[in-house]
């Protein structure tokens, strides 16, 4: 059976990144699919890379009319105020899985056009293991942020905050800028600050231990937990005594929080910077329950409302590879190809099964809480 895509244009502002790249286009046409691709005025990728890859080129948004037997795929979830039916088979990010606010309303959506939902976050192979994940990236990207606020917080007045971001156009370049400020704030005469890393064993924590030796972090200073440190349940008050704090946990159940005000609100307060690169700010179970906005790259800090101590902030982005699109897409379309070279046999390949079935079981809930 043949399998068309629609790799659709992203619209979450500053989205730079690509479920497909012009390299995974050539080879899944290669395999014989067919591929349209929507011209996106964000995408890191130029519309020439596509066309030379074999692609065929559609508008922005040309997806909401396409022929029913198409799958559409896409990162970042669609506008909020979309309302109408989803009719396709989709493959995304929709976080609407974990009670994340306006759950129901998403899945509503598949629901009432009869389409299908197949997460990205929980494409996984038989081991349970995700098959394709932009965690590394993440880890890197938000240990930049992390240490590019405390430098900013070393070289400027606490009534400022961290201006706005935007994505680089290689790692070479990220890691340039921010060693430029991490250096600026050591000629002040600030310590090498300390960096408490939770989840540092996993694919988000080893990218940001990799961003901090690239940035010139000595590793003496890289506090690395996980869950043999974590286990005896938060809050934990060496997280107050590092400068910068990265939680890099994929948050599956409810667990005590890591931090609370009264460790916070404390003279003897080090911390500086949060960095939750797991962003799960309206998860009623979020272990940093400091803060309650997601933040942007526009602006990417919010600050914490403290009595004691110095001036905290936390960088909440829930899209961090975005920072380095090209390469986080690369890296995680290059995961994801042997998956979608399966979607031809997709009622039968259990990474495809597993994910409708679980599609199912939560547009379920849908259905018993609306009777309730």
């Amino acid at each position: 059976m043949s399998v068309t895509l629609h790799l659709r244009a992203e619209t979450k502002p500053l989205e730079a990144r690509a479920a497909l790249t012009p390299t995974t286009v050539k080879q899944l046409i290669g395999k014989g699919f067919k591929i349209y691709v929507e011209e996106s005025p964000q995408s890191i990728f130029d519309i020439a890379e596509y066309k030379r890859a074999g692609a065929i080129i559609v508008p922005k948004g040309d997806w909401i009319s396409a022929p029913r037997d198409r799958i559409i795929i896409g990162l970042k979830e669609m506008p909020e105020e979309d309302k109408f039916p989803l009719v396709h088979e989709h493959i995304q990010f929709a976080h609407c899985y974990k009670n994340q606010e306006g759950w129901k309303d998403v899945l509503k959506r598949f629901i009432n056009g009869n389409g299908t939902l197949y997460d990205l976050e929980f494409l996984e192979n038989d081991e349970g293991r995700r098959v394709a994940a932009f965690g590394f990236y993440a880890g890197f990207a938000g240990a930049a942020l992390g240490l590019k606020d405390w430098a900013f917080k070393q070289t400027h007045a606490d009534s400022e905050d961290l201006g706005g971001v935007t994505p680089y156009p290689n790692e070479n370049s990220l890691i340039k800028d921010i060693k430029r400020d991490y250096q600026a704030a050591l000629k002040t005469g600030a310590k090498k600050p300390t960096v408490l890393i939770i989840g540092a064993l996993g694919r988000c924590g080893s990218g940001a231990i990799d961003f901090l030796h690239k940035a010139g972090v000595p590793d003496a200073n890289i506090i690395k937990w996980d869950m043999k440190e974590t286990a005896r349940g938060g809050p934990f008050p060496e997280i107050a005594q590092a400068d910068i704090f990265i939680n890099c946990i994929y948050l599956s159940k409810p667990i005590p929080p890591f931090v609370n005000a009264k460790l916070l609100n404390s003279n003897k307060r080090r911390l500086r910077t949060v960095v939750d690169v797991s962003a799960d700010t309206t998860n009623p179970h979020n272990p940093i329950p400091i803060y309650s906005i997601a933040t942007v790259f526009n602006k990417p800090t919010v600050p914490v409302e403290t009595t004691a101590g110095p001036k905290l902030s936390v960088i909440s982005i829930d899209h961090l590879p975005s920072l380095l699109p090209r390469e986080s897409s690369e890296f995680f379309a290059r995961d994801l190809l042997p998956s979608l070279e399966q979607l031809p046999e997709r009622q039968v390949a259990p990474v495809w099964v597993k994910a409708e079935k679980l599609f199912e079981r939560h547009c379920a809930r849908v259905y018993r809480s609306s009777k309730l």
